[in-house]
């Protein structure tokens, strides 16, 4: 910016003396070497002194532009004594392209503050920072006219706020909630743990001190069992190895395909325990493995009790410790007793509860997969002091939850005992995708044993009030097949000739052999989807003390 004029100073007045010439208030800032306007205004700056009168401030027109009184375009303005023309440039937001622009405008400048002395040097030492550069003179009138200036744009400007967009507004926020809903569910689910870990800890040692206890006497197994997690999947693994240690073996009950068992005693209770042999460990596993599945405990089902491994370098034992009856098996007891009607009633209708509970797939937390035990046969059912069946050996069972529609089992179909085999089985036809096919091949087996059960049963010989009588005890097939059949011996007996054991006549003299007969003979049809549920067996002799005549259906 540049400031040009001349003024006199009030004793030079006073005195007459003639009007000096006066130094520019500024150079000029558009000439590049900063010389030649600033001769040029000087020159005019010593004219415009010669003709100032003394004592009088001068009035001048200006040429007027964009600032003219009254709007006037292309005039003239006059100033107030003592005023000063000006020129300007200023950057203007052009309203069409939304661009800066230079607009230039000429005028009078009122005489405040000398002449516009402030506002020439603003506009002069930065018009960078301010974005206006603007030229004042009052050598001459429409000295203003003359006056020309560069323009230069702004270089410090306000950044523009940044623009938002709605998405990222969106994204932020769904961001910012997964992230606190993330936080809140791993803290809870923190908290969860930790007191569940809490409370299974506190449950060992609280067994674990009724084990030692010995002042006050222990707890029975049965109430171990029953202060235990609750699942229904036994004892906490520590309180196994602890009762498996402290087993006193008495004496050998019997041998088995995968193992011996033993009579044994835990502070004078009795127990079982099942002995594998070294060559079965995988049965071992899978049966401890059933036995621990949540919910499996059921009154006609072996109590399990606990598991381990024991040994040394040379030797090793798997252990599986149950419930003792000392009545044995459902083989053993048949042979040495005969049933009434009552006990083989409840004899049945016990085995088809446990039956009922191993095939029932139990939904909810915790939950409980259906069981196919593959197995089922006399020597694998135990018989309890109360006359019911309780259903051991399950080293060959298979498991199913309809969630992972996952059926758990080794991919041979040739397991379990070749006599009780189902004929799909035999056949080798059974569908391993359908876990139903499984339960109906159990169902052939409980139908078997139905009919062993039935031979042992008494009834009134006609004619003879007091004289009663039963089949001796035998094994299905017994007649037909070898003491220990092979596959091909019961595939050409079940599945070739179709053979089934036979039924009676005097059979009909009792409801419950009635309705037994019509049961198993349903069990062992050759077509498994015809065969009854275990349910709707456990249903039918339910309701057999109430109506004597019940259509199997």
């Amino acid at each position: 910016m540049l400031f040009f004029g001349g003024t006199l100073s009030a004793g030079e007045q006073a005195e007459g003396n003639p009007i000096q010439e006066q130094p520019p208030l500024d150079h000029n800032p558009l000439s590049p070497d900063g010389h030649g306007e600033v001769e040029q205004n000087q020159q005019g700056v010593l004219d415009a002194s010669s003709t100032i009168a003394d004592g009088a401030a001068r009035v001048l027109q200006c040429y007027c532009e964009h600032h003219c009184p009254d709007n006037v375009q292309n005039g003239t303005c006059e100033t107030r004594p003592g005023g000063s023309c000006f020129a300007s440039v200023e950057e203007v937001m052009d309203e069409e392209t939304k661009q800066l622009v230079p607009e230039w405008s000429h005028g009078c400048m009122s005489p405040e503050q000398g002449g516009g002395l402030l506002q020439c040097k603003v506009g002069t030492m930065s018009p960078q920072i301010h974005g206006k550069s603007i030229v004042c003179c009052d050598n001459k009138d429409m000295c203003n006219r003359d006056l020309h200036l560069e323009y230069n744009p702004r270089t410090t400007t306000t950044p523009d706020p940044p623009k938002v967009d709605a998405n990222s507004v969106h994204q932020i926020a769904l961001l910012t909630s997964v992230v606190i809903c993330s936080t809140v569910f791993v803290v809870v689910v923190f908290i969860v743990y930790c007191v569940y870990r809490r409370r299974e800890k506190r449950k060992p040692a609280y067994l674990m001190n009724s084990l030692y206890n010995t002042t006050n006497g222990h707890l029975p197994i049965a109430d171990l069992v029953e202060q235990s997690s609750g699942s229904g999947s036994g004892l906490p693994l520590l309180v196994q190895r602890t009762i498996a240690k402290q087993i006193q073996m008495v004496h050998s009950v019997g041998k088995g395909r995968y193992g011996e068992v033993w009579l044994a005693k835990w502070r004078d209770e009795k127990v079982a325990v099942k002995i594998f042999f070294t060559t079965e460990e995988a049965s071992w596993f899978r049966e401890t493995e059933i036995y621990q599945t949540v919910l499996m405990r059921n009154e006609n089902i072996l109590g399990f009790i606990a598991a381990d491994i024991k040994g040394t370098g040379s030797w090793t034992q798997m252990l599986l410790i149950t419930d003792y009856h000392e009545l044995g098996s459902l083989h053993d007891y048949l042979q040495k007793r005969v049933l009434n009607p009552h006990m083989l009633k409840t004899l049945a209708h016990s085995l088809s509860s446990g039956v009922a509970h191993l095939h029932t797939e139990i939904f909810g937390t915790p939950g409980k997969p259906s069981i196919a035990h593959r197995d089922i046969k006399s020597k694998n059912i135990l018989v309890k002091r109360n006359g019911q069946c309780a259903i051991a050996d399950f080293g060959l069972a298979v498991k199913y939850t309809s969630e992972s529609n996952e059926i758990q089992i080794a991919p041979n179909t040739r397991v379990g005992t070749r006599r009780y085999m189902a004929p799909e089985v035999l056949s080798e036809t059974l569908d391993l995708k359908s876990f139903d096919a499984f339960k109906m091949a159990d169902m052939y087996s409980v139908g078997l044993v139905f009919w062993e059960m039935a031979r042992r049963c008494i009834t009134t010989v006609r004619g003879a009030k007091n004289t009663t009588t039963c089949e001796d005890y035998a094994l299905p097939y017994q007649d037909v097949v070898p003491t220990d059949p092979s596959f091909e011996d019961m595939y050409a007996v079940v599945c070739v000739k179709g053979v089934r054991p036979p039924i009676p006549l005097r059979w009909q003299d009792e409801d419950i052999l009635v309705v037994l007969s019509k049961i198993m003979q349903e069990c062992w049809h050759p077509s498994p989807a015809v065969r009854l549920t275990a349910l709707r067996v456990k249903k039918t002799l339910v309701k057999l003390e109430t109506d004597c005549t019940i259509k199997i259906v």
